[in-house]
């Protein structure tokens, strides 16, 4: 004789948050399953009525029936498993973690990083471990976002001046100089040179994006020669002026300077600030008083030793490799510059100030913090 099943009843509120489930397209199809079996149940229907509509044996109807029968909607929800017992210890984990944080070479491995593999086996060569899989080690890193296999490169600054040099760039971003507001008619330029801009030639044309994936661009490519591409940026109004010259050195650099000074407003400006790094177009005492002679109401200021990563131009570079030259095919020098020339051109039209953030007062904080290091 078939047991009677349990009659359920449900109130206004648990009904809803049934029918919501069942209607939802997004909930699991296990919470799906549960909440359309409870409904049918309440509505009246046998558990051989529900397993036929929803395609699931009757075992399965009797199941979630009787849990929700007994604890409500909190008998919907999978019982806690206990799963395979653990095979390594904490401590065993521990170590292997420990393991992932130690040079290789401090542990007689001729490696200069670790992967997951590298790491299971030099546990197992230890004694830490009988043995462990690489997926178990990148799931015990994964934990504490330990990942040996990558890096951060940094450099302590060794120019004794680093923070007065620094300090006047950001202050001049922040239209200061020597303690007072820059006027309307002075004008800050960063400026640089991209050196060694290859013109590579594909040995096969770019294939153009089609269904399901992305343009394809030969690998395989002939040299066609490097050129030098200079450029002023003006930081507060996001203007560009550069020019294409076969190499860099105080020549092309000073080519540069003069484009930008005879051209206006510069040309009529009281003041012209000039950012640059320590490259040797530019570089030294010499260098400022050579631009002073040429161009009085332009000012030369010189950033830190290592400290290019403070030159707005820099981010321009940027821009230009990755939008314009990075996965080009260039016939020869004169397609190169052409393209990096008619880029500046199309920068120009939509171009905005870079949303410069970091301050002397950052800086400040941040040579505080190394001095406490060393």
């Amino acid at each position: 004789m078939s047991r009677r099943a349990t009659a359920i009843t449900l109130t206004c509120d648990v009904r809803a948050v049934l029918a919501g489930r069942a209607r939802s397209l997004t909930v699991p199809r296990r919470d799906w399953l549960r909440a359309a079996i409870v409904l049918a149940a309440a509505d009246g229907a046998s558990n051989t009525t529900i397993a036929t509509d929803l395609g699931v044996c009757e075992d399965t109807v009797g199941k979630w029936r009787g849990r929700f029968a007994r604890e409500g909607l909190a008998g919907l929800v999978d019982r806690p498993r206990s799963g395979r017992p653990a095979r390594f210890t904490a401590v065993q984990v521990a170590e292997v973690k420990a393991l992932a944080c130690t040079r290789p070479a401090d542990v007689g491995a001729p490696l200069e990083r670790w992967s997951n593999a590298e790491l299971a086996r030099h546990a197992a060569r230890e004694g830490i471990v009988a043995g462990v899989s690489a997926s178990s080690v990148g799931r015990w890193l994964a934990r504490d976002a330990i990942r040996p296999w990558q890096h951060r490169s940094w450099i302590f600054p060794r120019d004794p001046a680093f923070v007065a040099k620094a300090s006047r760039v950001l202050d001049l971003y922040a239209r200061i100089w020597d303690g007072a507001p820059l006027g309307e008619n002075d004008y800050v330029i960063s400026a640089d040179e991209k050196s060694q801009l290859q013109a590579l030639r594909r040995c096969h044309p770019t294939a153009p994006a089609q269904a399901r994936h992305g343009p394809r661009v030969e690998f395989e490519y002939q040299r066609g020669g490097t050129l030098a591409y200079f450029a002023a940026y003006d930081v507060h109004h996001a203007h560009v002026i550069g020019r294409i010259e076969p190499t860099t050195g105080i020549a092309p650099f000073h080519r540069l300077v003069d484009q930008v000074m005879t051209a206006e407003p510069y040309a009529s400006a009281r003041r012209v600030f000039w950012v640059v790094d320590n490259g040797s177009s530019h570089n030294g005492q010499t260098s400022i008083r050579r631009m002073s002679a040429a161009h009085p109401t332009a000012t030369l200021v010189h950033l830190p030793v290592h400290a290019s990563w403070l030159n707005q131009v820099e981010i321009y570079f940027s821009i230009l490799q990755r939008k314009a030259i990075e996965r080009g095919d260039f016939a020869d020098l004169d397609a190169l510059g052409d393209r990096v020339m008619g880029f500046q051109d199309l920068y120009n039209q939509t171009a905005a100030p870079f949303d410069w953030k970091y301050t002397r007062a950052d800086l400040l904080k941040t040579a505080s913090g190394l001095a406490l290091a060393a």
